[in-house]
């Protein structure tokens, strides 16, 4: 198939009848109209012609029913891989779909670079690079408990899905660092924090959970945003407090390091050594 691509002035183009006379051997002695040697068809052609990037292309638009975004792109980056294309021609997902991919990737750019942010914080607070490590266990802590409640209730992994709560396991580790500086043996500070502590790390999750739960519920306008959010923090909370509880204190007693005897604990305990000495007799 031979395909012939012409543009002719305009007086030749007016109608049908005038491009059937055209002349397409000029200058010869016979002239040859259009009519003899190609059929003339009308059909319709595109309305308009859009280009992206220089390059002719055809917007394809649709709306989800039924289905969240991460699910339909994969599901039409399956079929369109599986077509075979002629030569020169490619496809693109744009929209909402190229949208998500750079939030999403921004958004893990944001989560490591907070991650070592708070390290570095902690890190200076604790004055130790091992106990920022056992903080930061309760982030995947947390996700064990988003994956569940996600998982239970159907819902899907969205950007506002991805938090983490590092603060329980902060309260915890600064008061046993705070009971072995007075001079109190690891496993007994250990002990004595958790008891402590429970009280106010129960409130604290209590009172978030409670806040959540008219956002968990989905009321109001825009809930298919807030939802998910609001189930991520209540599941991720819930499940970091209990697994802090056990986790972060085993953690510690292995890996807690030494810390150094408060002075006036040193000070006092030195004291009735140097009361019991003898004292050198006089002449």
């Amino acid at each position: 198939t031979l395909a012939v691509l012409g543009r002719v002035v305009t007086r030749d183009r007016l109608g049908l009848s005038e491009l059937s006379q055209l002349i397409v051997n000029p200058g010869s002695g016979i002239p040859i109209p259009l009519t003899a040697v190609a059929e003339l068809q009308v059909n319709e052609g595109p309305s308009e012609i859009r280009r992206i990037n220089q390059t002719r292309s055809a917007v394809i638009y649709a709306n989800l029913s039924g289905a969240d975004l991460a699910t339909v792109s994969r599901d039409i980056t399956t079929v369109m891989s599986s077509l075979d294309y002629p030569p020169g021609f490619d496809y693109a997902i744009s929209g909402q779909n190229e949208e998500m991919q750079t939030s999403l990737n921004s958004l893990l750019l944001a989560f490591a670079l907070a991650l070592f942010l708070v390290y570095i914080v902690m890190a200076s607070q604790f004055e130790s690079l091992v106990q920022p490590f056992l903080i930061m266990m309760t982030v995947p802590l947390a996700l064990i408990g988003v994956i569940i409640g996600l998982f239970a209730l159907g819902i899907s992994v969205s950007i506002m899905v991805f938090i983490g709560v590092v603060n329980n396991a902060i309260v915890l580790v600064d008061y046993i660092n705070t009971l072995r500086d007075r001079g109190i043996d690891r496993t007994e500070a250990i002990i004595e924090a958790g008891k402590a502590r429970l009280r106010p790390i129960l409130m604290t999750t209590l009172t978030t959970v409670l806040g959540l739960t008219p956002m968990a519920l989905g009321l109001g306008e825009g809930s298919e945003i807030r939802t998910p959010m609001a189930i991520t923090v209540i599941a991720g909370l819930t499940v970091s407090m209990a697994l802090t509880l056990i986790v972060i204190p085993t953690l510690y007693a292995q890996f807690g390091g030494k810390r150094q005897a408060d002075p006036l604990t040193s000070e006092s305990s030195a004291e009735p050594a140097a009361d019991s000495a003898p004292q050198p007799s006089q002449a």
